[in-house]
């Protein structure tokens, strides 16, 4: 029995079974994700607002463009800024703290602020920026 060499060699890929999957694979996570999201609707119990399952509230230290120095809207100096930001760290360990420093303040007033927080082992530290407009 002879066979024959006529057989063509597969010139393309079937991509068939792999956009099969692809489409499978897209239904199962729009429905995951659309059962995840509405989930049942419940009244939810009330529960009284205890002072540590509250958010603390993110503390903001300011340095003008003079080198004054606020926390929120209190004008402090640095020996003050460590006290008050050591007695908050006693009474919430993990407070977040917000530094905002003027574009035209020296770069070591700022250094100062940022030193004082690592002193202090405040680890949840942003620096508030402006987006750039082109």
């Amino acid at each position: 029995m002879q066979v024959k060499d006529d057989a063509k060699p597969y010139d393309d890929i079937n991509i068939t079974p792999m956009l099969d999957l692809a489409y499978v694979l897209l239904v199962i996570f729009i429905i995951m994700t659309t059962a995840s999201v509405q989930g049942m609707k419940v009244t939810l119990p009330k529960a009284s607002a205890a002072p540590s399952l509250a958010k603390p509230q993110t503390k903001a230290i300011t340095v003008t463009n003079e080198g004054r120095i606020f926390l929120d809207t209190l004008p402090v100096s640095l020996p003050e800024l460590e006290s008050r930001l050591a007695s908050q760290k006693a009474l919430t360990p993990d407070f977040p703290v917000v530094v905002k420093g003027d574009g035209q303040t020296p770069y070591q007033n700022v250094m100062d602020v940022l030193d004082l927080l690592g002193r202090l082992s405040i680890t949840q530290v942003g620096l508030a920026t402006k987006p750039l407009v082109k």
